[in-house]
């Protein structure tokens, strides 16, 4: 197998350039990559240190620079190595220019902004940590969005990759013996999604939890009638209700985020064209 260097050079926090890689390369079975990664490369001085680098590394250049004489000499020094070097974001900012009718900023960093859109994320992070697990559910009518689900069908994690994207989340356990709190079913505001998985597949997760926590793997938590019992509570109460369910069985965190802010923009639609308090269907 073909080892590649994969150098990384963003002016920023090189969260996008991450991402981007990271899409590329999961279109390639077992590829042998080695990642090098430079933020905040802002100077000569620092694009030189890492020229020493790449040359002791060779192979490909992913950069999103804004600063044009920092990506001439880059640019510049790769195509003297022989090193292939890709702009990320090139072909993308030169479309907008063109359809938006003015030039790009060439200010790096400015999707980090202290700006309204920034603290409102900061707000809506603080506000799914101190709603998770059904607490405080006198502010449920302040979320955005409340997930329900039985114990490990991924609502705290999806809840706080929401949260990251802006929104602010409440999230509530299903329990057979402890039913959730009255003021669920007259909520006017948020979305309830309703996350479900595979009888099986929770068994497998739950077993696997235990295990880290060096408790027996063999209580009622992961007895399989008892588990199907759960399930099919739990999905007759979103049935019951009304709410949008999603399986989270074969699903990632960020596609059931994403399957979730779907359903938050149609909600907000209906919202805007009916009544606001409609429920979610």
């Amino acid at each position: 197998m073909t080892r590649l260097h994969l150098h990384l050079l963003s002016d920023s926090t090189g969260e996008t350039l991450e991402m981007i890689a990271k899409a590329a390369l999961a279109q390639f079975d077992d590829a042998d990559v080695i990642r090098h990664f430079w933020p905040m490369v802002r100077s000569q001085q620092h694009l030189d240190r890492i020229m020493a680098e790449i040359a002791a590394n060779p192979g490909l250049v992913l950069f999103t620079l804004v600063n044009a004489e920092i990506r001439r000499r880059l640019e510049e020094r790769c195509r003297a190595l022989g090193l292939p070097t890709v702009p990320a974001l090139d072909a993308v900012t030169a479309v907008l220019e063109d359809m938006l009718g003015q030039q790009a900023k060439a200010r790096p960093g400015r999707q980090h902004m202290l700006n309204d859109a920034y603290f409102a994320r900061v707000d809506a992070i603080q506000f799914t940590i101190a709603h998770d697990d059904g607490i405080a559910w006198e502010d449920w009518e302040d979320a955005d969005i409340v997930l329900a689900g039985v114990s490990r069908t991924s609502k705290t994690p999806t809840s706080i990759y929401l949260a990251n994207r802006g929104y602010k989340v409440a999230n509530i356990p299903i329990v057979v013996e402890s039913p959730p709190p009255a003021e669920l079913f007259s909520l006017r505001r948020p979305l309830v999604v309703g996350l479900t998985t595979a009888p099986d597949r929770l068994i497998q997760v739950r077993r696997n939890r235990l295990l880290s926590l060096s408790q027996a793997p063999t209580t009622d938590y992961v007895d399989e009638d008892r588990v199907s019992r759960e399930v099919q509570f739990a999905r007759r109460l979103f049935a019951d209700n009304g709410w949008p369910v999603i399986d989270v069985t074969r699903r990632s965190i960020e596609e059931t985020a994403a399957a979730v802010i779907r359903l938050h923009q149609e909600h907000r639609t209906r919202g805007e064209s009916t009544d606001i308090g409609a429920k979610p269907i």
